[in-house]
């Protein structure tokens, strides 16, 4: 798998076309308005270099490009975790858990659902012995 480091900004305006499902220029500046003030020509600007690299693709209706995501957000998101991991805790799954759970609100349904997937993946690796 490829690593996919989003800068700050890309990352959130990939978050709006996962959301969308597409958008045009000025719904990507819409949807970031509150947090981000951005120019049209910015997140025009910042759109066509992620088409360049490969993460959105437009298609044209009228005069406006409408843009989609290329990316899976499930490829992004495990390789910005596989990045975070390596980078803080040398790649010590364990470590990094035990600082989400103890930085994080876990409810006790997190906590049960987290415990089912330590099931499924311990499941997982007996069967491939």
């Amino acid at each position: 798998m490829g690593k996919h480091r989003l800068a700050d900004l890309q990352l959130a305006i990939m978050q709006v076309l996962w959301d969308r499902g597409e958008a045009t220029v000025g719904d990507v500046q819409k949807e970031l308005e509150p947090s981000r003030k951005l120019a049209y020509t910015t997140v025009g600007t910042m759109l066509a270099r992620m088409e360049e690299d490969g993460y959105v693709s437009h298609r044209t209706n009228g005069r406006v490009n409408v843009y989609q995501a290329i990316l899976p957000r499930e490829k992004v998101s495990r390789s910005m975790v596989s990045d975070l991991a390596q980078r803080l805790c040398a790649g010590d799954i364990t470590q990094l858990v035990c600082h989400l759970l103890d930085e994080c609100d876990v409810s006790r349904e997190e906590l049960s659902a987290l415990k089912k997937l330590i099931r499924q993946k311990e499941q997982e690796l007996s069967d491939d012995k």
